[in-house]
């Protein structure tokens, strides 16, 4: 018997031999295919500077609808556009920017005098159990106490002079940022420091070449939360016999219902605040570009 041989036809080589079409990169098929109520979906730039402008504006167009309907009294809550008045006022004739610049200065002195000790502190605490067991219990027990206890005994240490303001910050933020860099220090794999070992690291080798690099991104999370909290404690650390600053401001509004200048410091601590966080999360993006690929 002969064998048959099977010839293909031009057409079936040249479609067998035919380049595969280049596959569109995973990024762009995740935002084609994705929707926003997709776990964790990616979504396009443009979208998201949209959806933060109207997260942004939304409380503000509520706010002056509010007061423009006449829902609210002005003496309780005064328009977007008295507050914009006052800020300018404040700006001109008010010492505005010496305000901010005196209050920036407090938050950034404690929140700098807490990140220089708390995390060295954190990473032993984090690394070794036996500093654990001896160090976390206190921190834990401490951190729950208010900071604003501590004003007459901080007087009383510190005296009333810039000092005193800053502790009241470094009280707020200190015991929390020890305990959020501890944890995460201990979220470092133990299949990392096994590996080190293995190839005969020692414990300071570990620390330095293992855990620190490993634990960098999320301590720099830890910092930008914790200069937030640092924020926060701005008016309960001018409380302190202060005389100037947007805390001081604010608590000076108060006692003369100008609620429009007590609107205006809120927005100003919150403005600068998040243009604090934008700067954090920069640096992380700069620190770590690998982490959003």
């Amino acid at each position: 018997m002969t064998a048959q041989l099977s010839i293909p036809s031009t057409a079936t080589v040249a479609q067998q031999t035919q380049p595969p079409a280049p596959a569109a990169p995973a990024a762009e098929q995740v935002v084609r295919k994705g929707s926003f109520w997709r776990i964790r979906g990616e979504i396009s730039r443009r979208s998201a500077w949209l959806l933060t402008g109207a997260g942004l504006s939304l409380p503000f167009i509520i706010w002056w609808l509010w007061t423009a309907l006449g829902l609210a009294d002005p003496m309780f809550m005064p328009s977007p556009g008295a507050v914009l008045e006052r800020i300018g006022r404040w700006w001109t004739s008010e010492g505005l920017l010496g305000d901010i610049g005196i209050s920036v200065w407090r938050v950034m002195a404690g929140f700098g005098a807490s990140a220089l000790i708390a995390l060295p502190l954190g990473l032993y605490i984090g690394t070794y159990r036996p500093v654990q067991a001896f160090l976390e219990p206190l921190t834990d027990f401490i951190r729950y106490m208010p900071a604003v206890a501590f004003i007459p005994l901080v007087m009383l240490w510190v005296g009333i002079d810039e000092g005193s303001k800053v502790l009241i910050i470094f009280i707020g933020t200190f015991f929390q940022m020890v305990l959020m860099v501890a944890e995460d220090v201990r979220r470092v794999p133990m299949a990392q420091i096994e590996a080190a070992q293995t190839m005969g690291a020692n414990r300071g080798e570990i620390v330095k070449l293992v855990i620190l690099p490993s634990a960098k991104p999320a301590l720099l999370d830890t910092l930008r939360i914790t200069c937030g909290w640092a924020w926060t404690y701005l008016v309960v650390a001018e409380l302190v016999a202060a005389n100037s600053g947007l805390g001081y401001a604010i608590l000076k509004a108060q006692r003369y219902m100008h609620t429009d200048k007590i609107f205006a410091g809120i927005l100003l601590i919150g403005l600068i605040g998040l243009l604090t966080d934008q700067a954090f999360r920069w640096l992380h993006r700069r620190a770590f570009p690998w982490m959003r690929k």
